[in-house]
Formats: C-alpha cells, structure tokens, sequence
C-alpha cells in the first residue's frame, strides 16, 4: 500500500482529450479541429511534381547527350532521386499536419512502399527513356518496336519486357498506390462543423490549376485510372457520409477535393481528342482508353530519331 501511495499518478487529462498512456489515441475533438490552408505545403508540391517529375524525361532531351552519355544517368534521373527523397517528406508533413489523428502504421508502411516503387520505377524509366535516342516508340508494344524485334538471341526481348513490366505495372503499382492512400487518409480529417471555414483561399485558386494538370499527367502517363476514379469515388462517398453528420469540407480538403474533379475533366477532353487515333487504339485496346503523354508524343511529335545518326 505505501509502495502504491508513492506511486505518482498520471496528470489529470483535460475533457476529451485520450488518456496519455495510451499512445496514437484518436482525440474526440480532432474532427472539430481546422486546419489553415497549407499553401507552402500545397506550392513546394505543385513545383516538385511539375520540376521533378514531369520534368524528368524533358531534362534529359533538351540537355546536350555529351553531358550525360546514355551509358551514364541522365539528368531527369537525378531528377527522379530528388522526387524520391522530397516526396516522402512532403507527404509526411502534410500527415503530420492533419487536425485529426491518423492511423501512423498504415501512413508509414505507405511511405516504405512509395519509396520502393517509386525507386523501381527509376531504374525502368531510365533505361525506357534512354531508349527513345536509340530510335524506340512508346506507342508501340516492346516487341512490336522495329530496335527491339530484331534483337538476337529472341530471349533478350523478354528481358526487355521484364523491365517493361517492372517501369510500368509493378513500379507504378506500388509508388501510386500508396500515394493516393496518403492523399486518401489525409483527405479523412479535412472536415468542419463551420460553414464559413468551408471556402477556398485565393492561394488556393491559384494552385488548384497546376495541380490539376499534373494530376491528369500522373494518371495518363502512369495509366492509373482505375486507381484515382476509385480514390475519387472514396472522396465523393465521404464527402456525402460526413455531411449528412453536418460536417463540411474545409480548405484543404476543397482544394484537393477540387483538383480531382477538374482531374476528371481534363481526362474526358484528353480522351475525346485522340478518340479516333487509330494507332494509339492500338496499343490501348482495353474498354478503358487513356493514351499515354509520351507514346502521343513519340507518335505525332517525336523528331529524336535523327539523333541515331548523329552518334
């Protein structure tokens, strides 16, 4: 008993707040908690993701091949380590920023996996990028390529195809996957029982254009858009689930929310343009049709092929 009486208690919790010992106890009050609109956040992601990635296979055309061999990294390669290693950090932030608790296993077993694909996903997209200078076409099927078919012994093509396959399904897999999870689980506690903080800042507007466009990049190009319509849709559902509890988008998660929908937009103008390509029907037979940016590219815009016989 005198053991027990020296024994100090744990300092009395305010009113719904979790007990201390408890640690990644979910608050009663996070849902009634709003945060500001993050525009630094918001803006460092919109550049990196237009600089660091998209920008990537466009640094290595435009910058001269004697300052980057095509034996060596290229430019939009080191470009590609810095998406790695800022990426992560940003989402970790942005995490950490939310006026609700968050699941942290769930968030860093995400963020494992994102660096894993993201990191496969470099070595393949080097080597199918530095290809494009050999003569290849990403509108075309690896082994419908004209450098690629001719290649001997036969079973080198399907070492090609094995690279194919780990740049653009299991690459892509497992980097979008757990970036849209993120972006998922963050978009959970963006929500307010005040209708006046349910608005955009004129920051806001600002960014919500270039974040748009990049996403309808991210989803073309990495032909993911069964992944971000199922996103979009788990958005919509909360949306509806939460207001019915009189809970409201608050800025953050109205930028977000929005930068979907004109996503979505973009993506339906992007299909009906190259709707009757007969080429890209081609390689995109499927009932979903969503060309990629660079096989459009190679196809109708590509004037590279000339750099063959300057080597």
């Amino acid at each position: 008993m005198q053991g027990a009486a020296r024994r100090r208690p744990f300092p009395a919790a305010a009113p719904g707040s979790p007990h201390p010992g408890r640690h990644g106890a979910v608050k009663n009050e996070d849902t009634f908690k709003t945060s500001p609109f993050h525009f630094d956040l918001w803006f460092y992601f919109t550049l990196q993701n237009w600089v660091l990635d998209f920008g990537r296979p466009i640094a290595m055309i435009i910058l001269p091949l004697e300052w980057f061999p095509l034996n060596k990294p290229s430019a939009g390669d080191y470009f590609h380590m810095a998406y790695n290693v800022i990426t992560p950090f940003l989402l970790l932030k942005l995490i950490e920023r939310s006026p609700k608790t968050l699941p942290r296993s769930m968030v860093y077993v995400s963020i494992i996996m994102f660096v894993m694909g993201a990191s496969i996903h470099l070595v393949g997209d080097s080597v199918n990028h530095r290809l494009i200078f050999s003569g290849y076409q990403h509108h075309l099927s690896v082994r419908e390529n004209p450098i690629i078919k001719n290649l001997k012994p036969e079973t080198l093509i399907d070492s090609f195809e094995l690279l194919y396959y780990y740049d653009e399904y299991l690459g892509h897999s497992m980097w979008y996957i757990p970036f849209f999870l993120i972006l998922f689980i963050y978009f959970t506690g963006c929500f307010t029982p005040v209708e006046e903080e349910s608005r955009m800042p004129v920051a806001a507007l600002l960014l919500v254009g270039p974040s748009s466009l990049y996403y309808w990049y991210l989803v073309t190009e990495g032909q993911i858009f069964i992944l971000y319509i199922f996103t979009f849709f788990a958005m919509m559902a909360l949306v509806m689930h939460q207001k019915r509890k009189g809970l409201v988008l608050d800025s953050n998660g109205l930028f977000l929310f929005y930068s979907f929908i004109i996503t979505l937009v973009l993506i339906a103008l992007w299909v009906v343009w190259l709707w009757n390509d007969k080429i890209l029907r081609k390689k995109y037979p499927g009932v979903i049709y969503i060309p990629e940016p660079w096989a459009f590219y190679t196809l109708h815009m590509n004037n590279l092929h000339a750099a063959k016989e300057n080597f």
